[in-house]
């Protein structure tokens, strides 16, 4: 008896990646803390303040475009994935003179949407647009499932130490 082959879904012509909005906040919010649930984080309480953290910030910076985000979303409207970056102004190095830094954060996708290559859509997304922009390098912090891809987009681990107060 012959086996019926199983073809992959054809899932990258079906999303398509926008620039997010103010409207957008309860998808960003949501994808932030799925991440950080994702990583190990389970504490409610630590998670909502958090949550409330960002929700403030990007109110703030947001209309600023100091936070600019991008979402993945199905044909039918369906958000699956996002990602995003931070602005933020820096007095330069000499690898990389330029008055402000940015930091890839948020990125996310949902469970069952993944191992499809949104991700890699949306990160490429992003340093387009960071391309753009004149940014010569990014920073973003990896967690261990997201590592793999951003190695593979040339990402390279750095020297950055952490004290917590």
């Amino acid at each position: 008896m012959q086996r019926a082959l199983s073809l992959p879904k054809l899932v990258m012509d079906l999303i398509r990646i926008r620039p997010a909005s103010l409207d957008d906040l309860a998808h960003i919010l949501h994808h932030r803390r799925a991440m950080f649930s994702d990583m190990g984080y389970q504490d409610a309480a630590t998670l909502d303040r958090m949550q409330a953290t960002s929700e403030a910030f990007l109110v703030e910076s947001m209309p600023r475009g100091v936070y600019r985000g991008w979402l993945a979303e199905t044909e039918s409207g369906q958000v699956v994935a996002g990602g995003g970056i931070a602005i933020v102004p820096w007095p330069g190095s000499p690898e990389d003179p330029g008055p402000r830094r940015g930091w890839i954060l948020n990125i996310y996708t949902e469970p069952e949407f993944r191992r499809r290559g949104i991700a890699k859509q949306i990160m490429g997304t992003i340093l387009a647009w960071c391309r753009a922009e004149g940014f010569r390098a990014v920073g973003l912090h990896a967690s261990a499932i997201g590592r793999p891809l951003y190695e593979s987009m040339g990402f390279k681990p750095t020297n950055e130490m952490r004290l917590y107060l």
